[in-house]
């Protein structure tokens, strides 16, 4: 059996794009039959970390609860199957599931606003979601920074970049012998 490739640059992107919208859009649903209206666990019976220094950093001044750790543990694992089903690794390879689950993120919490009927587009904001804290451009923060950061890691693993290294390397070498 051999591998099939896409024949165009942007088919591998595109489907993987397809793929996180298709798996957020299933583990919104999960997460909207799990909490229900209350959202960010708040009625689960769940552990609760609600201040602490780190969590304004790494977790958007949300509390950490135990139902996200594990759910944001396991979907780490899940992105990383293909990894173990391949017995394949590479720098490239892991910049791109990072890009992928940053994305995934974003698409499944906006999804679960959506897709929730205790919710609804029309209460997407501010006074309405209190556990995304910071807001700009009506738009929760993290979704800016995550969408963002991994725009540049997916570029970053399709990009040709040794080639282009090289180029810049072999540009640089004729301009000192001139």
């Amino acid at each position: 059996m051999t591998e099939t490739k896409p024949k165009s640059w942007y088919a591998g992107p595109a489907l993987l794009l397809a793929w996180i919208v298709l798996t957020a859009f299933f583990f919104s649903e999960v997460e909207i039959q799990i909490e229900g209206p209350a959202g960010w666990a708040s009625n689960l019976p769940t552990w609760r970390i609600e201040h602490h220094w780190l969590l304004d950093i790494f977790w958007g001044g949300r509390p950490l609860t135990g139902y996200h750790a594990w759910a944001f543990s396991f979907m780490f694992l899940v992105f990383h199957g293909g990894v173990f089903i391949t017995q394949k690794w590479s720098w490239r390879l892991e910049t791109r599931i990072i890009a992928s689950i940053m994305l995934f993120w974003v698409i499944e919490d906006f999804l679960w606003f959506i897709l929730n009927p205790a919710f609804g587009i029309s209460n997407f904001s501010p006074d309405k979601v209190s556990w995304h804290t910071h807001w700009f451009l009506g738009i929760p923060a993290d979704y800016w920074n995550f969408t963002i950061v991994s725009a540049i890691l997916m570029w970053l693993s399709y990009a040709k970049l040794e080639h282009k290294i090289n180029l810049l390397k072999q540009r640089w070498r004729k301009d000192r012998k001139v």
